[in-house]
């Protein structure tokens, strides 16, 4: 077998780079590894190294995605707070975004004083379905060409259709890089996100990866093809068609708690069935200023969706995990609230011991059935929640998970699918497993360039799990 055979896949992130390589005909992951990603040093020397340890030629074919540099920090302004700017803030989450800012309405000087302190990486300007209204999103984008933003900072316009060529024209006149994609709102209750998350993709690639300094080596900016969450979303969609069945993954990381699924347009929307007063809450996640819920879902409902939960993480926020805890009335394992209250002070810890080490997998199981609750409850009363009763695989991820045995991490996932008070619709027979190799981000980067890969990929991940 030849080098051009094969494809070196990288995930580069701020504390390390992980790599496999895979065998791009039959989609054979032939080798994998991870390697300190330097803070002071240039991150594709951790690729370099890689490449060599695994065997890589120089001549094979390296694709990639990073959340080095703080990942893709995103804003959304739009119209209205329930309609709009909920459909810009959703796809934005979907395409792997931070969303570190949410403005609606009219946009004056304070707004966009605001919404440059934020520092977002790209802009993405919503408003109005097809033939609405169009008089906001045209005041919106002459606003954001005059905005007190960095000029590397390009707009993405995927609002009214019938305002977007005058609104690229507006931007484009204020010398600010923009991008036209179709409307995420075309319609009240439709929500289209495929557009918009190709568009921001383009904008992250070509002006956020490489302003972030994170690299002075010219391969760079094309070895990386997406932000990272944008890949496992995607290994999500290709592992829901492989398996032709919805899918459940929760990623448990230091910092944060993912939750993606994909789950059918036929599966029922309905609402959870009724819980105690102290589940009913809004949940803060990781972007401030999300849209507040209406009382209708007329943004829509999107298939592949990804949830995250800033205050839930196994180092940097391991004592909220427990304050979540207590706030859902889950159990907490005696000891663990005095090891986990000193965790954000220690965000390189790593347990002394099986005591320790089963702190650390119970922080895991809080921070999961937590973030799997806030997943699919209604945002708010009288609107659906996410119907998960018809997912068929759940799969865990996250260095807490791959690094214990399969039946210790099995036992953070199985206690997210026996939550019976929970008051979200639970899966009825699913399957179980853990990404121990960090295959879906593998997955979602080969899925647009080498499909067939992907798929195989995919079903070796499903193979090489135990089920239940």
């Amino acid at each position: 077998m030849t080098s051009d055979e094969r494809v070196l896949v990288v995930d580069i992130g701020s504390t390390f780079t992980k790599a496999a390589l895979v065998d791009r005909v039959t989609g054979v992951v032939l080798a994998h590894g991870d390697a300190l990603t330097s803070r002071s040093t240039d991150v594709m020397a951790a690729v370099h190294d890689l490449a060599a340890r695994l065997g890589a030629g120089p001549d094979v074919e390296v694709i990639g995605c990073s959340s080095a540099g703080g990942g893709l920090r995103l804003a959304v302004v739009g119209y209205e707070r329930a309609v709009t700017a909920d459909a810009g803030y959703r796809v934005g989450l979907s395409a792997g975004a931070k969303v570190v800012h949410v403005a609606t309405g009219a946009l004056e000087d304070a707004a966009t004083a605001a919404l440059a302190a934020d520092r977002p990486d790209i802009v993405l300007l919503v408003g109005g379905t097809d033939g609405g209204n169009a008089e906001v999103i045209l005041h919106n984008a002459a606003a954001l060409a005059q905005a007190p933003l960095p000029a590397a900072v390009p707009v993405v316009v995927a609002g009214n259709s019938a305002a977007r060529a005058e609104c690229v024209a507006l931007i484009a006149a204020g010398g600010r890089s923009v991008l036209a994609a179709d409307n995420v709102l075309p319609d009240i209750g439709v929500i289209a996100p495929e557009s918009a998350r190709a568009a921001m993709r383009q904008a992250f690639l070509t002006h956020v990866i490489g302003g972030k300094g994170l690299s002075r080596d010219p391969a760079f900016p094309a070895v990386v093809r997406m932000a990272t969450p944008d890949a496992v979303l995607r290994g999500v969609e290709v592992l829901s068609e492989v398996t032709d069945a919805d899918v459940l993954v929760i990623d448990v990381g230091g910092a944060t708690t993912d939750v993606y699924s994909s789950v059918s347009p036929a599966s029922p929307a309905e609402p959870p069935p009724a819980r105690s007063s102290h589940l009913r809450r809004r949940v803060t996640r990781i972007d401030s200023g999300a849209p507040d819920p209406g009382q209708a879902d007329v943004a829509g409902m999107l298939r592949h969706a990804r949830t995250v939960e800033a205050d839930l993480g196994m180092r940097w926020n391991a004592d909220s995990v427990v304050t979540a805890a207590d706030r859902e009335r889950l159990p907490v394992q005696p000891g663990l609230r005095e090891y986990a209250v000193g965790l954000p002070q220690r965000p390189d810890h790593l347990p002394a011991d099986e005591t320790e080490a089963g702190y650390d997998l119970g922080v895991a199981r809080l921070a999961a059935i937590v973030a799997a609750r806030r997943h699919a409850r209604p945002p708010a009363p009288g609107r659906p929640g996410r119907d998960l009763s018809t997912v068929g695989v759940v799969l865990g991820s996250g260095g807490v998970l791959r690094h214990r045995s399969p039946p210790e991490a099995l036992t953070v996932i199985a206690a997210v699918t026996d939550d019976q008070a929970g008051g979200w619709r639970l899966p009825r027979s699913p399957r179980l497993g853990i990404d121990t190799a960090y295959l879906l981000v593998v997955v979602g980067l080969l899925a647009d360039t080498h499909p067939d890969a992907a798929r195989r990929v995919a079903q070796s991940l499903l193979e090489s799990q135990p089920g239940r």
